[in-house]
């Protein structure tokens, strides 16, 4: 019978954004999204957890190496991410609400494809935005 096993790895990044609807006042905007309404913007320190799931392989003992996932993770995501506008500077998140569920949405729709070619899956991305609040994302609707 094959083990399922789970590999996580952590990254880290630090942007900026902003949360806003124009339609609103400032104070609807700040009643709804708080300090993340900034007119000059608003930064996290943010923490990325990605986790993979496949079974070991007999050869190497990893479900995936994780220097790959590191490799792609930087290439494909911080290197991108990292001391940026989300709302102006990621070309991944044009168009959308740079809420943390947002971002984690994004991320995976940046590695899924890059996971799968190797074998195994993604399972899941986790982003810290503060040390009190996080999001996970599981893939699908």
């Amino acid at each position: 019978m094959e083990k399922l096993v789970y590999a996580t790895r952590r990254e880290r990044f630090n942007a900026a954004h902003k949360l806003w609807h124009d339609e609103w006042d400032e104070a609807k905007n700040f009643e709804t999204f708080g300090k993340c309404s900034n007119p000059n913007w608003h930064g996290h320190n943010y923490e990325l957890f990605i986790t993979v799931k496949g079974v070991p392989d007999a050869t190497t003992g990893y479900c995936m190496d994780l220097k790959y996932l590191s490799t792609i993770v930087k290439t494909q995501v911080i290197n991108k991410l990292d001391h940026k506008n989300l709302n102006m500077d990621v070309e991944f998140m044009k168009g959308m609400k740079t809420s943390t569920e947002n971002v984690a949405i994004a991320i995976w729709e940046q590695l899924e494809e890059l996971v799968n070619e190797k074998g195994c899956q993604l399972h899941c991305i986790k982003v810290t935005e503060t040390e009190n609040q996080y999001v996970e994302y599981y893939g699908g609707k």
